[in-house]
């Protein structure tokens, strides 16, 4: 599947699929940057280069499926350094180390830091564009799972407080009865929270529920 053609999930936060995926390059070296350019353009796919590391941080993060070639070695910040820099705020961009001197240490660190590849140069043009395309799908995989989740939160959100606390009862596996004496309601009150929850958290199942409310509170989801 074309990288360019495939869906994200729609919402206000994000571009749809029809925005062409970018592949960061970030390489000191203009010949190195100019041939990847033209390697990324021919795949269809949008190339932006940087000579410097500071140089790309200055970019905004985009909401579109990317993935970032990055040289090892830079005159500021280096590959390294640039990555444990971005490893939380962009999650969604699979990094791909490119280098004219890797050694085994350093692909081991720039790996266990989640790098999705490491290319020594000279690499093909087969290795690239195929570590490429893999980075890109996995982005497209990355930001439809940051897409669900702000959906999730934005629908908890809109939840009162007392049908929040009711949430939280029947996805432990309190009946409407043993939610009533837990809040010190009606079971009938309990009725009308538990169908506005679903309603308003668009559940259709309360195996939906849970499986919301897992998301929302991983760490009460492993207590339990």
């Amino acid at each position: 599947m074309d990288p360019a053609s495939a869906s994200i999930h729609e919402s206000r936060f994000y571009l749809t699929s029809r925005e062409t995926p970018i592949v960061f390059v970030v390489d000191d070296d203009i010949s190195v940057r100019e041939s990847l350019e033209l390697l990324i353009r021919f795949a269809g796919l949008q190339p932006q280069t940087f000579a410097s590391a500071q140089e790309f941080l200055c970019r905004p993060r985009v909401f579109i499926p990317s993935c970032l070639v990055l040289d090892v070695t830079l005159p500021d910040l280096n590959g390294l350094e640039l990555q444990k820099r971005i490893a939380t705020d962009r999650i969604d961009m699979p990094i791909i180390f490119i280098t004219g001197h890797g050694d085994v240490p350093m692909t081991v660190r720039a790996m266990k830091a989640g790098a999705a590849e490491f290319l020594t140069k000279p690499y093909g043009d087969d290795a690239m564009l195929s570590a490429i395309r893999q980075a890109i799908e996995y982005s497209r995989a990355a930001l439809h799972r940051e897409s669900e989740m702000r959906s999730i939160r934005d629908l908890y959100a809109s939840l009162s407080q007392r049908e929040q606390q009711v949430m939280a009862l029947v996805v432990r596996g309190l009946l409407n009865k043993q939610v009533g004496v837990e809040l010190g309601i009606s079971e009938i009150t309990v009725k009308a929270h538990r169908g506005s929850v679903m309603r308003k958290m668009k559940a259709d199942s309360l195996a939906d529920l849970v499986n919301m409310s897992a998301r929302l509170h991983p760490a009460s989801a492993l207590k339990c």
